[in-house]
Formats: C-alpha cells, sequence, structure tokens
C-alpha cells in the first residue's frame, strides 16, 4: 500500500512477558517465571478489546518481550505456546506484527537465538506499507550489544539505510519505527540506563532518523509510559500487556495516522475493552 488512503490506526502493545509477574513478585527474576496464568489472563483481555474495535485497527504490532524466559530457559518453550494459543484468537482481518526484545534472542544475542525466534516469530528485522506509511521493524538488541554476531548487526545497518534511502524516493507520509529498547526516556542526552541505548550508539540513530524524517519511534522495555523527542523525531516508550514496573495499568496504545501527524493515546485493557474508541480519535479517523 503505498499510496495515502485517508487516516487509519494501529494497536501497539508491549511486553505480554509471560512469566514475569511471579518472579518479579518473588524478587527471583533469573528462574522463578514457572507461572504465568496471570498474564495469560490480560493477553486474553488485550485480544478481546482488539477484536471488538470498530472499525477494526490496520494491525497489531507487539514491541518485544513476548515472553519472560531468556533463551535455553526452561519454561520459554511452554510460554511461548501458551502465547501463540491467545494470539490464535484475533481476529483474522487484524495482522500481527511482532518485534524481538531482550528476552526474545538475549541480552547478547546470537545467531541461533535470533535464528530460533525467526523461526517461532518471523524476521527479526523488516519494512511494510500501510496506506502510504512505512513501517520498520529493528532488532535493537543488535545496537544493546552484538559482539557475538557483529556481522548482523553490520548486515541490518546496511539495510536500514538501503530501506531509508528507498522510502526517500516514494514520497511516503510517515516513517514509523518499531524497536524493543527505547533511544531514550525522556531526554535525549540522558544517561546510559538499563532501558535505554548507550549514548553512543543513540546519538548515531537518532541523527540517522531524523536526517531521514522518521515521525516516531515506538518501543517498550520499559514497563512504564514515558518518551521525548528529538529535532522533532517522537520517541514513544509504551508501558506493558503484563508486569506493570511504575504506575501504569496493563493496556494498550491506540495510534492514529492522518496525513499531518502520528496521535496515539495509551488506554487500560479494561477501558479499551468496554469503552473502545474516544469520539476524539474516532473523529480524525472518519476525516477524508
Amino acid at each position: 500500500e503505498y499510496q495515502w488512503k485517508g487516516p487509519f490506526y494501529f494497536i501497539l502493545g508491549a511486553d505480554p512477558q509471560f512469566g514475569l509477574m511471579k518472579s518479579w513478585a518473588h524478587g527471583d527474576t533469573e528462574n522463578g517465571d514457572d507461572e504465568w496464568g496471570e498474564e495469560i489472563k490480560l493477553a486474553e483481555q488485550a485480544v478481546q478489546a482488539i477484536n471488538k474495535l470498530n472499525p477494526k485497527p490496520k494491525f497489531f504490532v507487539l514491541c518485544g518481550d513476548l515472553v519472560h524466559g531468556m533463551p535455553g530457559t526452561r519454561w520459554k518453550k511452554n510460554q511461548e505456546q501458551d502465547l501463540k494459543d491467545v494470539l490464535k484468537n484475533t481476529d483474522q482481518d487484524i495482522p500481527l506484527v511482532f518485534v524481538s526484545g531482550n528476552h526474545d534472542i538475549g541480552n547478547t544475542p546470537t545467531r541461533e537465538t535470533i535464528n530460533d525466534y525467526c523461526k517461532n516469530w518471523g524476521d527479526d528485522y523488516f519494512s511494510f506499507w500501510v496506506g502510504g506509511v512505512f513501517f520498520l521493524v529493528l532488532n535493537s538488541q543488535l545496537y544493546f550489544d552484538s559482539s557475538k554476531c557483529p556481522e548482523l548487526r553490520q548486515a541490518q545497518d546496511a539495510w536500514l539505510d538501503e530501506q531509508l534511502a528507498a522510502a526517500a524516493n516514494q514520497k511516503c507520509k510517515h516513517i514509523i519505527v518499531f524497536q524493543h529498547i527505547p533511544l531514550f526516556l525522556s531526554k535525549p542526552d540522558e544517561d546510559d540506563d538499563y532501558f535505554n541505548l548507550d549514548k553512543s550508539v543513540r546519538r548515531e540513530i537518532m541523527e540517522k532518523f531524523h536526517k531521514a524524517g522518521i515521525t516516531a519511534v515506538f518501543s517498550g522495555h520499559y514497563h512504564r509510559n514515558a518518551g521525548g523527542s528529538y529535532k522533532g523525531l517522537e520517541m514513544v516508550v509504551s508501558s506493558a500487556i503484563g508486569c506493570q514496573l511504575g504506575q501504569d495499568t496493563h493496556g494498550l496504545r491506540v495510534v492514529v495516522v492522518t496525513e499531518e501527524k502520528v496521535v496515539h493515546r495509551y488506554y487500560s485493557l479494561t477501558e479499551l475493552g468496554s469503552h473502545g474508541i474516544e469520539k476524539e480519535l474516532l473523529d480524525m479517523l472518519a476525516k477524508q
């Protein structure tokens, strides 16, 4: 869909992370993830809320940390199967888009962990068009630590440059990026942290994105809502469907794309399930 056809919206979720709630509550995040009944319920609630929406979203993107189990850990396969079983109930007309997170491919990914992820969930980076808008899905672990697979980092970098060059020729309305780890949480020059990318890498990527005219970067990882901007590039950090590490509710983000701008609101699962999208956003979608 290279042509603009009018406003549309998509749903963004992050960190269903089956297994984190119990391990976080017990203070054992290494191997306390042997129960995830609560996360299953939340993911089911998310799917039910999305299925009720009218008009339907163009797609549903999950911004990483699909499950809590790291590669090679005991419960990972079971957690992944349970998540797939829940997601199978998503309305057939709503495509699912998956982004790889650190728990999906490891804090220091290898060719093997990435291959395993790709077999399960699809490519770790790719692009797609919806209604004249260009979307890029990136593997942010390669920016975080690619020491065990430097050639994969180089391959993604080369691919990204090609994609951005092609997008420049296409006259797209917006370019939107999805990645698991935020570039930054609130300020472009904030200190390095577990939850953001290192300053040196961050500066380079922010500048590249800014020059390419990227409208917004959406990510998860923080389990809280946050964000800021860099030279007109908006960084949106979305809280989790699963375990909350701050004061936010289990929720989903509704992202409306108009010709001029990208507008988004975070909804609790309960709110979205019972009331749907508020009138203000629906009105934006109705304007042709």
